[in-house]
């Protein structure tokens, strides 16, 4: 059966938005996405850089990797690995403990396959973005939605001021649609008023979130004296994780690329001191070197970069599971779905089933 009467607005270009977009797109649903970013991805985004020889370097800055374990999912994810979009990390992983100093392994039998996008995190989000029935808008600001209660229809309009257009259904997948804290990021209000959601406003109000640097470093040579290529951290203020994102499958290894993870702590500290706005070159730039500095302190042989800097996701953990059960939030009567991570749980795959569950909600609500 074709809907494509039935048009539906996908507000945010991550995982959850790209999956619940393509969901749509293939029960026959005319589905526009809107990405203020210039182009998908969100933490599984992928981030180009150039040395200063003008040489280019990419890093999976967000999400290291993803495993799954629901069955929905994982038949999704075993798609995906079809069409070449996703492949299995294999390499040897571990922690490191600042209290020892020594590195072990934590490598069992059993353990859930670790995947990642080819040739970039992003590669998922790129593909399901751009299938057949899929509209997708990138570098697109939403500055407010509003509802017609008398249409009973949803309008959009841009940052700019611009009518994006009028939509039976709204899915709502960057939490600053709806959150509070975009106002000390940007300024402004939040485009969808809570007010508008009763039901569901005391769940949406003020999510609580854990905020991460991340550090890229590049070098000339690999680090051949750390004895696996990811590994978390204990007893560290200022690290909680760091990987070799070259070793990934599908990269260049032409230079050994690492990413380093600050820990939730470090980070907060540092926005207490800076606020939530976009951070100076002067405060990444610290904290690059600070970060680095205590990879350093591992005690393994680990030469000076040649590229070297800090990104700071200020959001990027959700600290709180909102719909675990539900996987969504939807409002019946005005169609509106909302889901990510922070309504199932705070990783890659707790965003793909809670958009998979929002996609399904429109499907049945336009039968």
């Amino acid at each position: 059966m074709s809907n494509t009467a039935f048009k539906v607005a996908v507000l945010g270009g991550g995982i959850s938005g790209a999956v619940c977009a393509s969901t749509l797109a293939r029960n026959g649903i005319s589905v526009t996405l809107f990405e203020s970013a210039r182009g998908p991805g969100g933490r599984m985004s992928q981030r180009r850089e150039k040395a200063e020889d003008g040489k280019e370097l990419h890093f999976d800055h967000g999400a290291p990797f993803f495993s799954v374990s629901n069955p929905e999912v994982v038949r999704l994810v075993q798609e995906w690995e079809s069409r070449g979009l996703v492949a299995e990390w294999k390499e040897k992983f571990g922690f490191f403990d600042f209290q020892t100093l020594k590195f072990d392994s934590i490598e069992q039998e059993g353990l859930s396959k670790r995947f990642v996008g080819v040739p970039g995190m992003n590669s998922i989000c790129k593909a399901l973005c751009s299938e057949s029935g899929v509209e997708s808008k990138f570098g697109v600001g939403i500055g407010r939605v509003e509802w017609l209660n008398d249409e009973k229809l949803w309008s959009l309009i841009g940052v700019d001021g611009q009518n994006l257009g009028q939509f039976k259904g709204l899915v709502a997948s960057d939490k600053n649609i709806v959150s509070t804290r975009i106002a000390e990021v940007t300024g402004r209000v939040p485009p969808l008023d809570l007010k508008l959601l009763p039901e569901l406003s005391e769940k949406l109000h003020n999510l609580p979130v854990r905020p991460c640097f991340a550090v890229m470093l590049a070098f000339a040579e690999p680090l051949s004296t750390i004895p696996v290529k990811g590994f978390s951290i204990k007893n560290s203020k200022l690290l909680s994780w760091a990987y070799c994102d070259s070793s990934k499958p599908g990269r260049s290894t032409t230079s050994e690329r690492w990413v380093l993870h600050s820990t939730a702590e470090y980070a907060e500290n540092i926005i207490a001191q800076t606020g939530l706005k976009k951070p100076s070159d002067v405060i990444l730039n610290k904290v690059a070197e600070e970060l680095f500095q205590e990879f350093r302190s591992t005690g393994a042989n680990i030469s000076q970069p040649f590229f070297k800097k800090a990104h700071r996701w200020g959001s990027a953990f959700p600290a709180t599971s909102i719909a675990q059960e539900e996987k969504c939030l939807w409002d019946r009567n005005k169609r509106l779905a909302i889901c990510g991570d922070f309504c199932v749980s705070p990783n890659v795959e707790g965003a793909i089933d809670s958009g998979l569950a929002a996609a399904l909600r429109l499907r049945d609500s336009c039968l």
